[in-house]
């Protein structure tokens, strides 16, 4: 993997997911951002609980070693993001965690991943054609 350095990344995580409660105790996570490739997983990832499944074994996913923090990256997912909680000051009110991206990794193997957005209850956007516009900007 390739790494890159970004900045500050909003996150909202539901106080009733597993993911929150980790959040608040360890102040890391990693960000997996997985390709169109992986939506299966994905749903199936996020329809359970990580209190209670191993989620790299039952679904056949890869854990790699971070560098910064203590949860692995997804091998199979083309970008990760290692974070750390950088401001918690609108958790209580919105679940709103600010978190510092200590460093990024992408996979120079995946060229051109097409993306998926997740729009809520199993709704799922993935990537149109890409479009090249004029731009003073490189």
């Amino acid at each position: 993997m390739v790494e890159f350095e970004p900045p500050l990344i909003a996150c909202v995580v539901s106080s009733a997911n597993y993911s929150f409660a980790a959040l608040r105790a360890t102040g890391e996570c990693v960000i997996a951002i997985p390709a169109l490739r992986l939506a299966q997983k994905v749903v199936a990832v996020g329809n359970c609980s990580g209190r209670d499944v191993d989620k790299f074994a039952a679904f056949g996913l890869t854990p790699a070693p971070a560098k910064r923090v203590a949860p692995p990256l997804v091998a199979e997912c083309f970008a990760n993001l290692e974070c750390k909680v950088a401001d918690t000051r609108l958790v209580a009110s919105y679940n709103l965690f600010i978190l510092e991206v200590l460093k990024a990794w992408k996979d120079p193997a995946q060229k051109n991943p097409k993306t998926i957005h997740h729009h809520g209850y199993g709704t799922f956007v993935a990537d149109g054609r890409t479009i090249k516009l004029k731009s003073r900007m490189r």
